[in-house]
């Protein structure tokens, strides 16, 4: 198949898995009422369903949402801003963590690949190629304690962000990055005064309670 060609389908493909997964969700024969549900960290809101996906808006723990609908990892959320969410992130429940469950799963097949909505996201195939739109990440969690220890919130691989809310600006004391990703954490917003990691930190030194912008590349 032709470069132009392939390219054309995955982006036809593309449009209609994105179409077909916010549909379903508004399917009455496979979705329940709208939720409201919980953040229980700091999370980001994706356009679609992938962590490789553009951000919309970033959560705050314990800030309030209405869920549309879920499957396996994913919920679409209606407010405050329309997007996508991990599930793992969300919880019924304002004061104990309790599991949002999945609820629809769609298939489809077309003559050049096919797509599937389901519990490993949503995945699509190009002719003979394979296709990694929901490939998960690597992800850094910082932590108010040192030793990985107090509240934490997590950031993927590829975010960043420029000011920390209010709750956690000078309050990061330390983080774990299991896959040696390259965090910068920066004494002011917009990347002042920074330190570069590639492992893990117990500790932050200097930069203890200190930090108030980061990126995880």
């Amino acid at each position: 198949m032709r470069i132009g060609t392939k390219r054309m389908l995955l982006k036809l493909a593309t449009g209609i898995a994105i179409a077909c997964t916010t549909a379903v969700v508004f399917l009455p024969s496979v979705a329940s009422a709208a939720t409201t549900a919980y953040a229980t960290t700091t999370v980001t809101v994706r356009e679609r369903p992938s962590t490789n996906s553009d951000r919309v808006d970033t959560l705050t723990a314990g800030e309030t949402v209405r869920v549309e609908g879920c499957r396996d990892a994913w919920c679409y959320i209606s407010s405050p801003e329309r997007g996508f969410v991990k599930a793992d992130y969300l919880s019924t429940n304002r004061t104990a963590t309790v599991r949002i469950n999945p609820n629809f799963n769609l298939s489809f097949n077309f003559p050049q690949g096919s797509f599937t909505v389901g519990n490993g996201g949503v995945s699509i195939g190009i002719g003979n190629g394979n296709n990694n739109e929901d490939e998960d990440f690597g992800e850094v969690c910082f932590f108010s304690g040192s030793s990985y220890s107090g509240s934490q919130f997590c950031v993927e691989e590829g975010d960043s962000i420029s000011r920390l809310p209010s709750n956690w600006n000078d309050r990061i004391s330390s983080f774990r990055n299991p896959d040696g990703l390259r965090v910068t954490v920066c004494e002011d917003r917009n990347y002042n005064n920074c330190r570069i990691y590639t492992t893990s930190a117990r500790q932050l030194g200097s930069l203890n309670d200190e930090i108030s912008s980061l990126r995880v590349r």
